[in-house]
């Protein structure tokens, strides 16, 4: 079992410097034996964990998404919030997490435009990644929805204007170098207060 264990320990070490050295250099900058030579390990070695360069960022990416939605789910699971106070903590903890994670965003754009050179449907493979994110903001609505809480609107309408709001923080980020999202924040608060009820 102690064997699991460093393995376990080792993968997660090998990821956080990888993403590490991801943001510093870029996607396409990045080899494999410069993974290893950061991780102080050899070729061989990266081998038994991951297969490519490839593998190691998109493992990389799920480690974050998988950190926020558990943070997510224990917004949601906490019975003190009523379904707005979880909405107001949500998108505060996704934009927070977004700013903190400003320089992957842009290594994530080129990223997704090299897969969409190489013929690979880049927008499948985020709403992929996502679609958990959306399940978690539908819940909510839909708990605020039966208490009374939350207009009678439509579910994917306003997980779809929640959602607009989280790409344009992500393109601000990425594309215009921003490292605040202000006015992000502004918007998804007017947008809570319309669908109050």
């Amino acid at each position: 079992m102690a064997v699991f264990v460093e393995h376990e320990k080792r993968k997660n070490e090998i990821l956080s410097k990888a993403l590490d050295l991801f943001i510093e250099e870029g996607y396409e900058d990045v080899t494999f034996q410069k993974i290893a030579d950061r991780c102080g390990i050899t070729r061989t070695t990266l081998y038994i964990y991951f297969k490519n360069k490839r593998e190691i960022f998109v493992s990389s990416i799920k480690r974050i998404t998988s950190g926020l939605e558990e943070k997510l789910l224990k917004l949601i699971k906490n019975e003190q919030l009523t379904s707005i106070e979880c909405l107001e903590q949500m998108f505060e903890t996704i934009i927070t997490d977004l700013e903190k994670n400003a320089q992957l965003f842009k290594v994530l754009l080129v990223y997704l435009i090299q897969l969409q050179k190489s013929g690979i449907n880049a927008d499948e493979r985020v709403t992929r990644r996502v679609i958990r994110l959306k399940h978690l903001m539908s819940a909510v609505v839909i708990r605020g929805l039966e208490k009374g809480e939350i207009k009678n609107i439509q579910v994917k309408d306003v997980n779809d204007l929640f959602y607009s709001q989280m790409e344009c923080g992500i393109f601000r980020l990425a594309v215009l170098g921003r490292t605040s999202l202000t006015g992000i924040r502004s918007m998804i608060k007017f947008l809570i207060e319309r669908i109050k009820a």
